[in-house]
């Protein structure tokens, strides 16, 4: 996958991608583009790839032989461990409260 300053470099583009869109959509996309300094393009481009990245990110698919799978779901259906630190944090009043 690209990065985004990857996405983002003029050289080596080579494709054409084309959408058609409403007024006010283009109008949206084109103020948060100035607003970061960024072209139309440059902007779409890498609200797409970051967009993309994260889809592709959660459908992680992982295999595991029986035994293995087996230990995945032992841990998973064992009960939590204590945690200090988490049981304080989550009884603590919050400062802005």
């Amino acid at each position: 996958m690209q990065s985004n300053k990857e996405a983002s470099s003029h050289q080596n583009r080579d494709v054409t991608i084309n959408i058609r869109a409403h007024q006010r959509q283009r109008d949206l996309i084109d103020s948060a583009a100035e607003a970061l300094g960024k072209n139309r393009s440059d902007f779409m481009l890498e609200a797409a790839c970051r967009e993309a990245e994260g889809v592709l990110l959660d459908r992680r698919l992982f295999i595991l032989d029986d035994e293995k799978f087996q230990q995945f779901m032992e841990l998973l259906d064992a009960p939590p461990s204590a945690n200090e630190a988490l049981r304080k944090m989550l009884t603590t009043k919050a400062p802005w409260e």
